[in-house]
């Protein structure tokens, strides 16, 4: 019996990783369905604008032509969808492997995302994105690996992103977006302002003497400038407020905030994936009980 279990896990196991490899041939050679891209990103733009306050500035800095990656910080599965709707040109992005697994599958990776193993060393992702990279693509890499809802906290990035930018030589394009951390009350969210700006591209080459490049791309000039922003973001008091407060209502609120925009966000240690931190906290559980025994 035990070795019928592990036979069909083990049959299981190779079954995803063929669905996997797949996903990937797909996402290089079939890439993006301009059609369906284009009908989605009309609802999206049509519904997300519609319900949120969004502001996009910065998109001056994306190239109209030309390999790019986008690295925006992450606290909402709309994050992705707030980048794609701030450009017309074609955005790839890294996905978690979960949302390749149901009927939705089809539909991701032809609007352009493609599945990454979260929390582990991912070869097959990294060559999908470095391909999209290498045909003139624009691929966008949360650093953080992960959603940090914290709204005052971003997570240290992951290096992933800088090792694309210098085996590639595309320019690293900081992103900061606010307003969609806890962004659902039941099966809606709430209305809210979201803010995105896209900073100045920082070049690879700039780093290429440094003892660890990667790390220096990445930890020294990528996210500083994205920690940076979206504390200037998070502390901007939007233009309700500033009308009040020019009338000579709410100026309190509006100095708090620009005290606060002159603290940086806090920067957590690296974010396992939920699904990691759910195991974590089940082995611990089951350890105390054992121990108990």
């Amino acid at each position: 019996m035990h070795t019928n279990r592990g036979t069909g896990t083990s049959r299981a196991a190779e079954r995803e990783l063929r669905r996997e490899r797949t996903a990937h041939m797909c996402a290089r050679e079939r890439g993006v369905l301009a059609s369906l891209y284009a009908f989605v990103r009309l609802i999206t733009v049509a519904v997300l604008r519609g319900w949120f306050r969004v502001r996009i500035v910065g998109t001056e800095q994306i190239p109209d032509t030309g390999a790019a990656i986008i690295a925006p910080n992450h606290k909402n599965f709309l994050d992705a969808f707030f980048v794609g709707l701030a450009m017309r040109r074609h955005v790839r992005f890294m996905a978690k492997i979960e949302l390749f697994k149901g009927p939705l599958r089809e539909l991701f990776l032809r609007l352009g995302a493609f599945p990454v193993r979260r929390g582990e060393s991912d070869t097959e992702a990294v060559e999908t994105a470095r391909e999209i990279l290498a045909g003139g693509g624009l691929v966008v890499v949360f650093p953080e690996g992960t959603r940090v809802e914290q709204v005052d906290a971003l997570g240290s990035p992951h290096h992933g992103a800088g090792r694309l930018a210098l085996e590639t030589g595309a320019p690293i394009i900081p992103a900061a977006i606010t307003g969609t951390s806890h962004l659902w009350r039941g099966a809606l969210p709430k209305l809210r302002r979201v803010q995105l700006t896209f900073l100045a591209p920082v070049l690879p080459d700039r780093v290429m003497d440094a003892d660890d490049p990667a790390s220096e791309l990445i930890d020294d000039r990528v996210w500083p400038a994205v920690r940076e922003e979206y504390g200037r973001l998070l502390a901007s008091p939007g233009a309700i407020v500033t009308a009040l407060a020019a009338i000579g209502v709410g100026g309190g609120l509006v100095a708090r905030r620009q005290l606060d925009a002159r603290r940086q966000p806090t920067l957590l240690e690296k974010v396992a994936p939920r699904k990691q931190r759910r195991h974590r906290r089940l082995r611990r559980l089951t350890g105390r009980t054992r121990s108990r025994r």
